[in-house]
Protein backbone atom coordinates (compact mmCIF):
# COMPACT_ATOMS: atom_id res chain seq x y z
CA UNK A 1 0.00 0.00 0.00
CA UNK A 2 1.61 3.15 -0.92
CA UNK A 3 0.32 5.93 1.35
CA UNK A 4 -0.29 9.90 0.49
CA UNK A 5 2.56 12.22 1.04
CA UNK A 6 1.80 14.15 4.21
CA UNK A 7 0.20 17.69 3.41
CA UNK A 8 2.49 21.04 2.93
CA UNK A 9 1.16 22.54 6.00
CA UNK A 10 1.63 22.56 10.19
CA UNK A 11 -1.65 21.38 10.83
CA UNK A 12 -1.44 17.72 13.06
CA UNK A 13 -4.07 14.62 13.49
CA UNK A 14 -2.76 13.07 16.85
CA UNK A 15 -3.78 9.79 18.45
CA UNK A 16 -4.44 11.04 22.20
CA UNK A 17 -6.48 7.48 23.38
CA UNK A 18 -7.68 4.14 22.43
CA UNK A 19 -11.13 3.09 23.85
CA UNK A 20 -11.36 0.16 22.74
CA UNK A 21 -7.74 -1.77 21.36
CA UNK A 22 -7.30 -3.71 18.86
CA UNK A 23 -8.39 -7.07 18.51
CA UNK A 24 -7.05 -10.72 17.47
CA UNK A 25 -10.71 -11.76 17.29
CA UNK A 26 -11.57 -10.22 14.12
CA UNK A 27 -14.39 -8.36 15.47
CA UNK A 28 -14.35 -4.94 13.40
CA UNK A 29 -15.49 -1.70 15.06
CA UNK A 30 -18.62 -0.38 12.16
CA UNK A 31 -19.79 2.80 13.28
CA UNK A 32 -19.75 5.34 16.58
CA UNK A 33 -22.13 7.76 17.68
CA UNK A 34 -21.85 11.09 20.15
CA UNK A 35 -24.85 11.86 22.37
CA UNK A 36 -25.71 15.16 20.98
CA UNK A 37 -24.47 16.72 23.97
CA UNK A 38 -20.84 14.90 23.85
CA UNK A 39 -21.36 13.29 26.99
CA UNK A 40 -21.83 9.44 26.07
CA UNK A 41 -20.12 7.99 23.36
CA UNK A 42 -21.66 4.50 21.20
CA UNK A 43 -19.36 2.09 19.22
CA UNK A 44 -20.78 -0.86 17.64
CA UNK A 45 -18.61 -4.47 16.67
CA UNK A 46 -19.05 -7.57 14.11
CA UNK A 47 -18.83 -11.07 14.42
CA UNK A 48 -17.63 -12.83 16.03
CA UNK A 49 -17.67 -10.75 19.76
CA UNK A 50 -20.81 -9.05 18.53
CA UNK A 51 -21.59 -6.70 21.28
CA UNK A 52 -22.27 -2.51 22.03
CA UNK A 53 -19.79 -0.51 23.66
CA UNK A 54 -20.90 2.71 25.62
CA UNK A 55 -18.46 4.94 26.97
CA UNK A 56 -19.66 8.31 29.01
CA UNK A 57 -17.56 11.42 29.37
CA UNK A 58 -16.50 12.32 33.25
CA UNK A 59 -14.08 14.97 33.27
CA UNK A 60 -11.08 14.50 35.66
CA UNK A 61 -11.41 16.03 39.53
CA UNK A 62 -10.14 19.20 40.27
CA UNK A 63 -6.75 17.52 42.09
CA UNK A 64 -6.18 15.49 38.96
CA UNK A 65 -4.94 18.74 37.43
CA UNK A 66 -1.76 20.15 38.31
CA UNK A 67 -0.19 23.32 36.87
CA UNK A 68 -1.92 22.43 33.35
CA UNK A 69 -0.51 18.69 33.09
CA UNK A 70 -2.96 15.90 34.22
CA UNK A 71 -1.42 13.88 37.05
CA UNK A 72 -2.77 10.70 35.90
CA UNK A 73 -4.71 10.13 39.16
CA UNK A 74 -8.40 8.36 38.96
CA UNK A 75 -10.99 8.91 41.40
CA UNK A 76 -11.20 6.51 44.06
CA UNK A 77 -15.02 6.02 43.13
CA UNK A 78 -14.34 4.52 39.63
CA UNK A 79 -10.92 2.40 40.52
CA UNK A 80 -12.98 1.25 43.40
CA UNK A 81 -15.59 -0.13 40.76
CA UNK A 82 -13.09 -1.33 38.30
CA UNK A 83 -14.55 0.91 35.57
CA UNK A 84 -12.13 1.12 32.21
CA UNK A 85 -11.13 4.46 31.86
CA UNK A 86 -9.74 6.06 28.80
CA UNK A 87 -7.79 9.17 29.64
CA UNK A 88 -6.59 11.65 26.95
CA UNK A 89 -3.12 13.28 28.11
CA UNK A 90 -3.15 16.86 27.03
CA UNK A 91 0.59 18.55 27.99
CA UNK A 92 0.43 22.30 28.86
CA UNK A 93 -3.56 22.31 27.97
CA UNK A 94 -5.26 22.45 31.34
CA UNK A 95 -8.95 22.80 29.94
CA UNK A 96 -8.14 19.09 27.66
CA UNK A 97 -7.69 16.71 30.16
CA UNK A 98 -10.97 13.91 29.58
CA UNK A 99 -11.97 10.82 30.96
CA UNK A 100 -14.03 8.44 28.97
CA UNK A 101 -15.16 5.29 31.40
CA UNK A 102 -16.91 2.24 29.93
CA UNK A 103 -19.81 2.13 31.22
CA UNK A 104 -21.51 -1.05 29.31
CA UNK A 105 -21.29 -3.50 27.00
CA UNK A 106 -24.71 -4.98 25.40
CA UNK A 107 -24.24 -8.28 24.54
CA UNK A 108 -27.98 -9.04 24.17
CA UNK A 109 -30.85 -9.36 21.85
CA UNK A 110 -29.27 -9.21 18.68
CA UNK A 111 -27.91 -12.05 17.12
CA UNK A 112 -25.25 -11.01 13.97
CA UNK A 113 -23.30 -7.84 13.74
CA UNK A 114 -23.95 -4.78 14.95
CA UNK A 115 -23.48 -2.53 11.95
CA UNK A 116 -24.70 0.85 13.41
CA UNK A 117 -25.47 2.72 15.99
CA UNK A 118 -27.08 6.43 16.58
CA UNK A 119 -28.08 7.75 19.83
CA UNK A 120 -31.20 10.59 19.37
CA UNK A 121 -30.96 13.99 19.13
CA UNK A 122 -32.79 14.50 22.55
CA UNK A 123 -30.73 12.80 25.05
CA UNK A 124 -29.28 15.99 26.32
CA UNK A 125 -33.06 17.36 26.68
CA UNK A 126 -34.31 14.06 28.50
CA UNK A 127 -32.50 13.31 30.74
CA UNK A 128 -32.30 9.22 29.77
CA UNK A 129 -30.30 8.93 26.62
CA UNK A 130 -31.69 6.64 23.75
CA UNK A 131 -29.52 4.73 21.48
CA UNK A 132 -30.73 3.28 18.71
CA UNK A 133 -29.11 0.00 16.97
CA UNK A 134 -28.71 -2.20 13.58
CA UNK A 135 -28.06 -5.70 13.21
CA UNK A 136 -27.74 -8.09 10.08
CA UNK A 137 -30.44 -9.94 12.26
CA UNK A 138 -32.78 -7.30 10.67
CA UNK A 139 -33.82 -5.83 13.97
CA UNK A 140 -33.57 -2.08 15.13
CA UNK A 141 -33.58 -1.90 18.42
CA UNK A 142 -34.15 1.24 20.94
CA UNK A 143 -32.74 1.13 23.99
CA UNK A 144 -32.53 3.33 27.20
CA UNK A 145 -29.86 4.26 29.49
CA UNK A 146 -30.48 4.57 33.26
CA UNK A 147 -27.67 7.00 34.99
CA UNK A 148 -28.74 6.48 38.18
CA UNK A 149 -28.70 2.63 38.01
CA UNK A 150 -25.14 3.02 36.18
CA UNK A 151 -24.12 4.84 39.22
CA UNK A 152 -25.49 2.53 41.72
CA UNK A 153 -23.82 -0.21 39.67
CA UNK A 154 -20.42 1.59 40.09
CA UNK A 155 -21.17 2.05 43.61
CA UNK A 156 -21.55 -1.86 44.72
CA UNK A 157 -18.02 -2.26 42.76
CA UNK A 158 -19.12 -4.21 39.64
CA UNK A 159 -17.11 -4.15 36.30
CA UNK A 160 -18.85 -2.74 33.28
CA UNK A 161 -16.49 -4.50 30.90
CA UNK A 162 -17.50 -7.85 31.92
CA UNK A 163 -21.10 -7.56 32.62
CA UNK A 164 -24.14 -8.47 30.93
CA UNK A 165 -24.82 -4.92 30.91
CA UNK A 166 -26.98 -3.47 33.79
CA UNK A 167 -28.67 -0.49 32.96
CA UNK A 168 -29.37 -0.16 29.33
CA UNK A 169 -32.65 -1.70 28.44
CA UNK A 170 -34.36 -2.56 25.24
CA UNK A 171 -37.54 -0.24 24.87
CA UNK A 172 -38.64 -1.17 21.41
CA UNK A 173 -37.69 -3.47 18.74
CA UNK A 174 -38.46 -2.39 15.15
CA UNK A 175 -39.20 -4.95 12.48
CA UNK A 176 -39.19 -4.77 8.86
CA UNK A 177 -36.13 -5.45 6.96
CA UNK A 178 -36.01 -8.54 5.36
CA UNK A 179 -32.46 -8.94 6.15
CA UNK A 180 -29.52 -7.07 6.81
CA UNK A 181 -29.62 -3.07 8.37
CA UNK A 182 -26.83 -0.89 7.56
CA UNK A 183 -27.57 2.43 9.00
CA UNK A 184 -29.61 4.82 10.79
CA UNK A 185 -30.24 7.95 10.96
CA UNK A 186 -32.40 10.61 13.25
CA UNK A 187 -33.83 13.67 11.90
CA UNK A 188 -32.69 17.12 13.79
CA UNK A 189 -35.57 16.79 16.72
CA UNK A 190 -36.02 12.94 17.04
CA UNK A 191 -39.50 12.98 15.93
CA UNK A 192 -38.09 10.52 12.72
CA UNK A 193 -35.85 7.72 12.77
CA UNK A 194 -34.87 6.08 9.16
CA UNK A 195 -33.25 2.47 8.51
CA UNK A 196 -31.66 1.45 5.15
CA UNK A 197 -30.24 -2.29 4.19
CA UNK A 198 -29.48 -5.01 1.56
CA UNK A 199 -33.28 -5.47 0.99
CA UNK A 200 -32.78 -2.57 -1.04
CA UNK A 201 -35.41 -0.09 0.98
CA UNK A 202 -35.22 2.59 3.42
CA UNK A 203 -37.74 3.13 6.11
CA UNK A 204 -38.84 5.71 7.82
CA UNK A 205 -40.52 5.52 11.91
CA UNK A 206 -42.32 8.19 13.58
CA UNK A 207 -40.99 8.30 16.80
CA UNK A 208 -42.86 9.17 20.14
CA UNK A 209 -40.43 9.55 22.52
CA UNK A 210 -40.90 10.85 26.18
CA UNK A 211 -40.36 14.09 26.68
CA UNK A 212 -40.89 15.25 22.70
CA UNK A 213 -43.93 16.32 21.59
CA UNK A 214 -46.65 13.48 20.74
CA UNK A 215 -44.44 11.61 23.49
CA UNK A 216 -46.40 10.77 26.22
CA UNK A 217 -49.54 12.31 25.19
CA UNK A 218 -50.50 11.07 21.46
CA UNK A 219 -49.93 7.03 21.43
CA UNK A 220 -49.05 4.79 18.27
CA UNK A 221 -51.98 3.17 17.02
CA UNK A 222 -50.04 0.78 15.92
CA UNK A 223 -46.94 0.09 18.05
CA UNK A 224 -44.16 -2.61 16.81
CA UNK A 225 -42.98 -3.72 20.61
CA UNK A 226 -43.69 -1.37 23.76
CA UNK A 227 -43.38 -2.82 27.44
CA UNK A 228 -45.18 0.00 29.67
CA UNK A 229 -44.54 -2.22 32.78
CA UNK A 230 -40.82 -2.53 32.22
CA UNK A 231 -40.03 -0.21 34.83
CA UNK A 232 -41.36 0.42 38.45
CA UNK A 233 -44.16 2.62 37.75
CA UNK A 234 -45.35 1.79 34.13
CA UNK A 235 -44.12 4.99 32.85
CA UNK A 236 -44.41 5.89 28.86
CA UNK A 237 -41.22 4.50 27.50
CA UNK A 238 -41.78 5.93 23.70
CA UNK A 239 -43.71 4.62 20.80
CA UNK A 240 -42.86 3.86 16.99
CA UNK A 241 -45.00 3.58 13.60
CA UNK A 242 -43.73 2.97 10.31
CA UNK A 243 -44.68 5.17 8.01
CA UNK A 244 -43.29 5.25 5.11
CA UNK A 245 -41.05 2.27 2.88
CA UNK A 246 -39.17 3.96 0.48
CA UNK A 247 -38.39 1.83 -2.46
CA UNK A 248 -36.14 2.76 -5.86
CA UNK A 249 -32.82 1.96 -5.15
CA UNK A 250 -31.21 -1.02 -7.88
CA UNK A 251 -28.98 -2.38 -4.67
CA UNK A 252 -28.44 -2.42 -1.19
CA UNK A 253 -28.64 1.09 0.68
CA UNK A 254 -25.80 1.75 2.09
CA UNK A 255 -25.88 5.15 3.86
CA UNK A 256 -28.84 7.62 4.93
CA UNK A 257 -28.63 10.89 6.29
CA UNK A 258 -31.44 13.57 7.12
CA UNK A 259 -31.26 17.13 6.38
CA UNK A 260 -33.20 20.54 6.03
CA UNK A 261 -35.57 20.83 3.01
CA UNK A 262 -35.24 24.67 2.90
CA UNK A 263 -38.38 25.11 1.17
CA UNK A 264 -37.61 23.21 -1.86
CA UNK A 265 -38.74 20.08 -2.07
CA UNK A 266 -42.53 18.77 -0.72
CA UNK A 267 -44.28 20.00 2.36
CA UNK A 268 -41.69 18.81 5.00
CA UNK A 269 -39.07 20.61 6.39
CA UNK A 270 -36.63 17.89 6.18
CA UNK A 271 -35.28 15.56 3.05
CA UNK A 272 -33.58 12.26 3.33
CA UNK A 273 -30.28 11.25 1.75
CA UNK A 274 -29.89 8.19 0.96
CA UNK A 275 -26.59 6.06 -1.10
CA UNK A 276 -26.69 2.84 -2.63
CA UNK A 277 -24.78 -0.15 -4.51
CA UNK A 278 -26.22 1.41 -7.68
CA UNK A 279 -23.41 4.50 -7.42
CA UNK A 280 -26.32 7.07 -6.56
CA UNK A 281 -27.77 8.92 -3.99
CA UNK A 282 -31.68 9.94 -4.03
CA UNK A 283 -33.18 12.85 -2.38
CA UNK A 284 -36.56 11.77 -0.54
CA UNK A 285 -38.94 14.47 0.56
CA UNK A 286 -42.61 14.26 1.69
CA UNK A 287 -45.43 15.88 0.51
CA UNK A 288 -49.13 15.49 2.53
CA UNK A 289 -48.27 12.70 4.52
CA UNK A 290 -46.10 10.99 2.09
CA UNK A 291 -42.53 10.04 1.43
CA UNK A 292 -41.56 10.26 -2.41
CA UNK A 293 -38.54 10.34 -4.35
CA UNK A 294 -37.57 14.02 -5.36
CA UNK A 295 -34.16 13.89 -7.27
CA UNK A 296 -31.53 10.93 -7.75
CA UNK A 297 -27.91 12.26 -7.82
CA UNK A 298 -25.10 10.62 -9.23
CA UNK A 299 -26.09 9.70 -12.59
CA UNK A 300 -25.40 12.89 -14.51
CA UNK A 301 -24.06 16.07 -13.02
CA UNK A 302 -25.97 18.87 -14.67
CA UNK A 303 -23.19 21.66 -16.24
CA UNK A 304 -24.30 25.01 -15.71
CA UNK A 305 -25.24 26.94 -18.71
CA UNK A 306 -26.71 30.87 -19.35
CA UNK A 307 -30.29 31.73 -19.82
CA UNK A 308 -29.04 32.78 -23.23
CA UNK A 309 -26.87 29.78 -24.29
CA UNK A 310 -27.48 28.43 -28.11
CA UNK A 311 -26.79 24.87 -27.34
CA UNK A 312 -27.96 22.61 -25.03
CA UNK A 313 -25.29 21.63 -22.14
CA UNK A 314 -23.36 18.52 -23.01
CA UNK A 315 -23.68 16.46 -19.73
CA UNK A 316 -20.74 15.39 -17.18
CA UNK A 317 -21.51 11.92 -17.20
CA UNK A 318 -21.87 9.83 -13.80
CA UNK A 319 -20.35 11.28 -11.03
CA UNK A 320 -19.66 8.00 -9.26
CA UNK A 321 -18.60 5.06 -11.08
CA UNK A 322 -18.88 2.89 -8.18
CA UNK A 323 -20.75 1.92 -4.88
CA UNK A 324 -21.60 5.34 -2.76
CA UNK A 325 -20.44 4.18 0.79
CA UNK A 326 -21.21 7.19 2.86
CA UNK A 327 -22.44 10.33 3.12
CA UNK A 328 -21.84 13.86 5.04
CA UNK A 329 -23.80 17.04 5.57
CA UNK A 330 -22.00 20.22 6.15
CA UNK A 331 -24.20 22.23 9.27
CA UNK A 332 -25.80 24.46 6.47
CA UNK A 333 -27.44 21.74 4.91
CA UNK A 334 -26.41 23.39 1.98
CA UNK A 335 -23.78 21.06 1.11
CA UNK A 336 -23.12 17.35 0.75
CA UNK A 337 -20.74 14.90 0.33
CA UNK A 338 -20.33 11.38 -0.90
CA UNK A 339 -18.04 8.65 -0.57
CA UNK A 340 -17.31 5.87 -3.02
CA UNK A 341 -16.19 2.64 -3.61
CA UNK A 342 -14.50 3.97 -6.65
CA UNK A 343 -11.80 6.40 -4.48
CA UNK A 344 -13.54 9.72 -5.09
CA UNK A 345 -15.06 11.52 -2.73
CA UNK A 346 -18.18 13.97 -4.53
CA UNK A 347 -19.22 18.21 -4.02
CA UNK A 348 -22.45 18.81 -3.78
CA UNK A 349 -24.15 21.82 -3.74
CA UNK A 350 -28.17 22.61 -2.97
CA UNK A 351 -29.54 25.20 -5.47
CA UNK A 352 -33.34 27.11 -4.90
CA UNK A 353 -35.45 26.75 -7.47
CA UNK A 354 -34.93 29.88 -8.48
CA UNK A 355 -31.52 29.55 -8.72
CA UNK A 356 -32.17 26.35 -10.92
CA UNK A 357 -34.22 28.05 -13.49
CA UNK A 358 -31.38 30.77 -13.69
CA UNK A 359 -28.44 28.58 -13.68
CA UNK A 360 -29.84 25.39 -15.16
CA UNK A 361 -32.60 26.36 -17.60
CA UNK A 362 -32.60 22.83 -19.38
CA UNK A 363 -31.98 20.63 -16.48
CA UNK A 364 -35.77 20.29 -15.47
CA UNK A 365 -39.32 21.81 -16.15
CA UNK A 366 -38.24 25.29 -15.55
CA UNK A 367 -42.08 25.43 -14.14
CA UNK A 368 -41.07 23.05 -10.92
CA UNK A 369 -40.78 24.20 -7.97
CA UNK A 370 -37.91 21.75 -6.82
CA UNK A 371 -34.75 22.76 -6.49
CA UNK A 372 -31.82 21.41 -7.26
CA UNK A 373 -28.51 19.17 -6.06
CA UNK A 374 -25.89 19.32 -8.12
CA UNK A 375 -22.06 18.52 -8.30
CA UNK A 376 -20.02 20.64 -8.15
CA UNK A 377 -16.33 19.31 -7.55
CA UNK A 378 -14.66 15.99 -6.47
CA UNK A 379 -11.60 14.73 -5.06
CA UNK A 380 -11.12 11.33 -7.27
CA UNK A 381 -8.19 9.98 -5.71
CA UNK A 382 -9.15 10.96 -1.60
CA UNK A 383 -7.70 8.10 -0.26
CA UNK A 384 -4.78 7.07 -2.78
CA UNK A 385 -7.52 4.81 -5.16
CA UNK A 386 -8.95 3.09 -2.27
CA UNK A 387 -12.47 3.20 -1.23
CA UNK A 388 -13.79 6.24 0.81
CA UNK A 389 -16.01 4.23 3.59
CA UNK A 390 -17.22 7.47 5.80
CA UNK A 391 -17.00 11.30 5.94
CA UNK A 392 -17.90 13.52 8.35
CA UNK A 393 -18.16 17.44 8.45
CA UNK A 394 -17.26 18.96 11.67
CA UNK A 395 -19.65 21.22 13.70
CA UNK A 396 -19.97 24.90 12.94
CA UNK A 397 -17.79 25.78 15.66
CA UNK A 398 -14.39 23.82 13.87
CA UNK A 399 -14.06 26.80 11.52
CA UNK A 400 -15.32 27.17 7.76
CA UNK A 401 -15.25 24.08 5.47
CA UNK A 402 -13.80 21.58 7.42
CA UNK A 403 -14.34 17.64 6.57
CA UNK A 404 -12.90 13.79 7.86
CA UNK A 405 -12.69 11.05 5.88
CA UNK A 406 -11.82 7.17 6.34
CA UNK A 407 -11.08 5.14 4.06
CA UNK A 408 -9.51 1.88 2.62
CA UNK A 409 -6.24 2.62 2.74
CA UNK A 410 -6.43 2.61 6.54
CA UNK A 411 -5.93 6.21 6.85
CA UNK A 412 -7.39 9.33 7.98
CA UNK A 413 -7.92 12.84 5.91
CA UNK A 414 -8.66 16.25 7.47
CA UNK A 415 -9.62 18.38 4.51
CA UNK A 416 -10.24 22.61 4.38
CA UNK A 417 -11.62 24.11 2.29
CA UNK A 418 -9.53 27.13 0.62
CA UNK A 419 -11.32 30.34 0.81
CA UNK A 420 -8.88 32.87 -0.44
CA UNK A 421 -9.56 34.69 -3.60
CA UNK A 422 -9.38 32.31 -6.87
CA UNK A 423 -10.05 29.61 -5.02
CA UNK A 424 -13.66 28.70 -7.11
CA UNK A 425 -16.49 30.41 -4.21
CA UNK A 426 -19.48 27.55 -3.96
CA UNK A 427 -19.70 26.30 -7.56
CA UNK A 428 -16.53 25.29 -7.66
CA UNK A 429 -15.45 24.83 -4.20
CA UNK A 430 -11.73 23.32 -3.91
CA UNK A 431 -10.65 21.45 -0.56
CA UNK A 432 -7.03 20.64 0.25
CA UNK A 433 -6.01 17.75 2.67
CA UNK A 434 -4.80 19.85 5.82
CA UNK A 435 -4.28 16.97 8.07
CA UNK A 436 -3.34 13.25 7.87
CA UNK A 437 -3.25 9.92 10.04
CA UNK A 438 -1.80 7.55 7.98
CA UNK A 439 -2.18 3.60 9.09
CA UNK A 440 -4.76 5.66 11.40
CA UNK A 441 -5.79 1.52 11.90
CA UNK A 442 -4.56 -1.80 10.82
CA UNK A 443 -7.46 -1.94 8.66
CA UNK A 444 -10.02 0.08 7.01
CA UNK A 445 -11.26 2.54 8.67
CA UNK A 446 -14.64 2.61 8.98
CA UNK A 447 -16.18 5.29 10.81
CA UNK A 448 -15.20 8.99 11.67
CA UNK A 449 -17.05 11.21 13.96
CA UNK A 450 -16.66 14.85 14.78
CA UNK A 451 -17.74 15.37 18.55
CA UNK A 452 -20.42 17.57 18.41
CA UNK A 453 -18.59 20.34 20.75
CA UNK A 454 -15.47 20.28 20.20
CA UNK A 455 -14.21 20.74 16.45
CA UNK A 456 -10.56 19.50 17.36
CA UNK A 457 -11.41 15.88 18.56
CA UNK A 458 -13.00 13.15 16.36
CA UNK A 459 -13.30 9.36 16.99
CA UNK A 460 -12.53 6.73 14.82
CA UNK A 461 -14.01 3.02 14.43
CA UNK A 462 -11.39 0.14 12.31
CA UNK A 463 -11.66 -3.29 10.71
CA UNK A 464 -8.91 -3.95 13.69
CA UNK A 465 -11.49 -3.69 16.19
CA UNK A 466 -10.09 -0.55 17.58
CA UNK A 467 -11.82 2.88 18.72
CA UNK A 468 -9.39 6.00 19.00
CA UNK A 469 -9.83 9.38 19.52
CA UNK A 470 -8.15 11.91 17.60
CA UNK A 471 -7.08 15.31 18.61
CA UNK A 472 -6.79 17.88 15.14
CA UNK A 473 -4.55 20.98 15.71
CA UNK A 474 -4.54 23.87 13.62
CA UNK A 475 -1.51 25.24 11.84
Amino acid sequence: MAPQSPPPTSSTLEPVATLSPATLSGSPAWAASFSIDGKYLAACFGNPNTCIKVWEHRPPPLNSISGGKKSGKRSNKAENAGIAIATIEEEGEQNLGEEWALIATIREEHTRTVRSVAFAPTSSTLGVPILATASFDGKVLIWEHYPDDANNYAAEGENAEGSDNPYFEPIAQLEGHENEVKCLAWNATGSLLASCGRDKTVWVWECFLPGTIGGSETPSNDPIFVDPNRREGGQDQGEFECLAVLQGHDGDVKSICFGPSHGQWGEGEEVLFSASYDNTVKVWAEESGDWYCAATLGADAVPQSMPNAAEEPVSKGPVHASTVWCLGLAPSGVRLFSGSEDGSLAIWRMYTAAERRRLFPRAANRSSTDGLWNCVGKLPDAHSGYAVLDVDCAPSRAGHGRIASGGGDNGINIYREETAEGSGGLDTPKFAIEAMAVEAHAGDVNCVRWHPRDGTCLVSCGDDGAVKFWKYRRG
